[in-house]
């Protein structure tokens, strides 16, 4: 890691000053759609992989936006003389946002990015010089306590939460203030936590400078800043890389493999108030003669449903070279490079680790007697936002439980929305192999059904109960009816479960 110092930060303790700063910034159309007209989308697409040669080349002109760009984006100094026509520059430079450089020009304190939330807001937000973009290879500053930007990451978990009003959310390692800037959208307060304090500054200017609320900030470990306090939303991107070490407090937790995540969800059971929701991202280890999906198991808290995804498994080797990048380790001191290597394949073959998993977790709080816990892979394409689809799962999951066959069989289902089917087989045969139904939208899921489950599912409409449409096949297949009502529930469950079908 080098030895990069991290600038001072603007001044939190003036919301005015944010506030006119924003309407400038506005004004000038600096906002995620006046990027992209400006940049074009390669161009844009280009900053969200740290690549900047791209963006200089399309702001060499001098409008207000292309002076912004270069100002906040790509961290160039600009004349002193063109940002006083753009923005309030006495105060921009009195409360820390600007800084006077050598000569007659201004620089950024900060980098602040246009960030478009998901009804249209213009928000923006602010991170370290360099560190815009999160995730391994985005980031330019090594300094201990540097606060990362939008990444991958951080997208991914506030598509994936649920978004309903609440009374409070909590945002867990806030860092920036992604989540929390969300969150502020339909949690009537929202308290954000992070073990650094310098995360904490820069999301309260994340807040303030996207016109949210100010959130209830607070310094300190995992749940130690809230106590026993109860939320109805938790959401927490923790530093959730598994590493010999603390290196980098963004990124890794200070505990033994993947303590930190199995603490963090196990924890959570007693914050969430009825029926809340927590959301988290998170690496495990697969461990040598241990089944994965048990061990992720044992981590979920009791009175807790859960839905665990994996979406992605690296072995130790990958992994290694994955996070050695991220901290620029590679373009280091080759022997040091090789003993740093060296030290997490020793760490992880001392714990039998033989590969880690990637992917989400979400817990919901139930009083049901026999709470549901789902863990499963699913490495394949979804579509974003899934919060509607996280939340119709639990919904399911409540449905199925409070019926048995019998009720599944007097009930009416309709086919969700873009289901397509897919017959598999030779050329020329007259009955296909097997048949897939196959999800265009959420999960993008592929089951595959025999054709008594494929009839039924394409007949469900909503107006006939599932058992006189298994009468109807039965009459049509020449089958007992009997029998089919006794075999099929269990194939109607899983297509509930799976968001094929949908109760009437």
């Amino acid at each position: 890691m080098s030895n990069a110092s991290l600038s001072p930060l603007p001044s939190a303790d003036h919301p005015d000053v944010a506030a006119r700063l924003r309407e400038a910034l506005l004004g000038a159309s600096f906002t995620a759609d006046g990027l992209l007209e400006l940049l074009g989308a390669p161009a844009y697409a280009a900053l969200s992989r740290s690549e900047t040669v791209p963006a200089l080349r399309a702001t060499r002109g001098d409008t207000p936006l292309e002076l912004l760009v270069r100002l906040f984006l790509l961290q160039q100094p600009v004349p002193h003389a063109r940002v006083a026509d753009v923005l309030p520059l006495d105060d921009c430079l009195a409360h820390g946002w600007l800084v006077r450089t050598d000569g007659e020009e201004v620089a950024a304190a900060v980098d602040v990015r246009p960030y478009g939330g998901p009804d249209g807001e213009d928000w923006f937000i602010v991170s370290d010089l360099g560190c815009a973009v999160g995730g391994a290879g985005g980031i330019g500053n090594r300094a201990e306590g540097v606060v990362l930007g939008v990444g991958g990451a951080s997208t991914t978990l506030a598509g994936l939460t649920v978004r309903a009003p609440v009374r409070a959310a909590l945002d867990l390692g806030t860092g920036s203030g992604i989540q929390a800037l969300h969150a502020s959208g339909h949690a009537t307060r929202v308290t954000a936590t992070d073990v650094n304090p310098r995360a904490l500054h820069i999301a309260a200017l994340t807040l303030a400078l996207s016109g949210a609320p100010a959130a209830d900030l607070r310094e300190g470990s995992l749940y130690e800043p809230v106590g026993e306090e109860t939320y109805d939303l938790i959401v927490s991107n923790p530093p959730f890389v598994i590493s010999p070490g603390a290196r980098l407090t963004y990124r890794d937790g200070g505990m033994a493999g993947d303590d930190l995540c199995r603490t963090l969800v196990q924890q959570t059971g007693r914050r969430l108030a009825e029926g809340g929701f927590a959301h988290f991202l998170a690496n495990w280890q697969h461990v040598e003669g241990r089944d994965w999906t048990e061990r992720l198991r044992s981590w979920v808290p009791d009175g807790c449903d859960a839905w665990i995804v994996q979406r992605e498994v690296q072995d130790i080797t990958q992994y290694a070279e994955l996070w050695l990048r991220d901290a620029g380790d590679h373009r280091g001191d080759t022997a040091a490079y090789e003993a740093r290597y060296d030290a997490w394949l020793d760490e992880f073959e001392a714990r039998g680790v033989k590969a880690v998993g990637f992917g989400w977790i979400t817990l919901r709080r139930t009083a049901a007697a026999a709470p549901s816990v789902t863990v499963e892979e699913w490495p394949h394409p979804v579509e974003q936002p899934l919060g509607e689809t996280v939340r119709a799962h639990f919904d399911r999951v409540d449905y199925l439980r409070a019926n048995d066959d019998a009720a599944l069989l007097a009930a009416c289902f309709t086919l969700a929305g873009e289901v397509v089917q897919e017959q598999v087989g030779p050329p020329g045969a007259e009955d296909p192999e097997h048949v897939v139904l196959r999800q265009n939208r959420g999960m993008r899921r592929a089951t595959r059904v025999d054709t008594v489950g494929a009839g039924f599912a394409g007949v469900c409409d909503g107006t006939m109960t599932a058992g006189r449409i298994l009468d109807a096949i039965a009459q049509l297949v020449g089958e007992d009816p009997v029998a089919l009502r006794d075999r099929t529930p269990a194939q109607i469950r899983l297509l509930v479960e799976q968001g094929f079908l949908e109760p009437a």
